[in-house]
């Protein structure tokens, strides 16, 4: 058909639309499909068209008044944390196992280094931190830095310092990455994945090189389970931001590294109430298990309570971030453009 003819059976209609809007929803959902299909010819036979263009803003009036005026559910907050959040991580599964490689192996090259080198550590920890975890090991209370401060001002300290570090991995990614992976040249005390991995892994060795390998494990792991893991997560939030920069595939530059910023701030949603959760385990039950292999003290937690909020720690982290959006996306839920959650229809035999 001839753009003229095409323009001439339908010019009324869309003036129509155009001139004489609607409420009602049943009427905007029929007129906007019917512009959808209009669009769709006119984008495939006349692209550059004016029509094209006129029938698209009019398309995208209609799609951003149902939205605009769409009432919120209570249960898009079950939504978003069932649904939204997991398949978004599945999206970028190959991100977080980057990143989770990555970090891995920064902790195995700190844990060698120490191993194979008596001055690491302190080049690492610092001289001040090293020489008081020997000493408390000498005195029979080998975690007593747990037990230092006052429970709440130190989970005030910690919830704000690991909501900090977390924000910084995530903008790290608006330089490329490389302060995510390795540090902000800028900014002191502010670790990328290569110096937190280094630290972790010569911490680790300490303890382990005094056998108290298994017990720091009981005690550190408490909190550290989930702060570690929300680390990396905050990593890979970084690289998200990085990646839609560096590799736009067939978007826009400018709308691939939006689309990345949209994602890792929705990541963010996550991050902070977990890493709360890690600073109140450090603060109370870290500050409790620490006693318990004090040989000068009678209080502390049963070992039973740490393997418990440990074990249930480690499957939470898996469970939800790897698992379930995996399950999820064999189910055939998917995130469409609009941010709706949809499934597949299963087709029968």
């Amino acid at each position: 058909m001839r753009e003229a003819m095409f323009i001439k059976r339908n010019a009324e209609k869309w003036k129509e639309y155009q001139h004489v809007p609607t409420s009602n929803p049943d009427t905007m959902a029929e007129r906007f499909v019917t512009l959808v299909d209009d669009l769709s010819y006119a984008k495939t036979f006349y692209p550059r068209s004016k029509v094209t263009r006129w029938i698209n803003g009019l398309a995208a009036g209609i799609y951003q008044n149902i939205y605009s005026n769409k009432k919120e559910k209570y249960s898009r907050i079950f939504t978003f944390w069932r649904f939204e959040l997991p398949l978004l991580f599945k999206k970028y599964h190959g991100i977080l196992l980057f990143t989770f490689l990555v970090f891995t192996l920064f902790v195995t090259i700190g844990a060698w280094s120490a191993a194979n080198d008596e001055t690491f550590v302190r080049g690492v920890l610092g001289d001040d931190y090293v020489n008081m975890t020997e000493e408390n090991i000498a005195k029979g209370d080998p975690f007593g830095v747990y037990k230092d401060d006052n429970p709440f001002t130190m989970f005030v300290r910690i919830a704000i310092n690991n909501v900090f570090v977390a924000a910084m991995f995530v903008l790290g990614g608006f330089f490329l990455g490389l302060p995510t992976l390795f540090r902000w040249p800028f900014i002191l005390n502010v670790a990328g994945l290569w110096d937190t991995g280094m630290m972790l892994g010569s911490f680790q060795y300490l303890f382990f090189s005094h056998d108290l390998g298994w017990k720091s494990i009981l005690v550190i792991w408490v909190h550290g389970t989930l702060e570690i893991s929300i680390f990396v997560i905050s990593a890979t939030a970084g690289f998200i931001i990085a990646y839609g920069i560096l590799f736009p595939g067939t978007l826009p530059r400018m709308t691939s590294f939006k689309q990345g910023i949209k994602d890792a701030m929705r990541l963010m949603l996550v991050i902070v109430p977990i890493l709360i959760v890690a600073a109140f385990f450090e603060s109370y039950v870290t500050h409790l298990m620490s006693q318990t292999f004090d040989k000068s003290s009678n209080a502390g937690l049963p070992v039973w309570v740490s393997i418990l909020i440990l074990s249930l720690s480690f499957l939470f982290i898996i469970w939800y971030f790897v698992i379930h959006p995996i399950r999820l996306h064999r189910r055939g839920y998917y995130i469409r453009p609009d941010g709706v959650i949809h499934r597949l229809k299963k087709e029968h035999a």
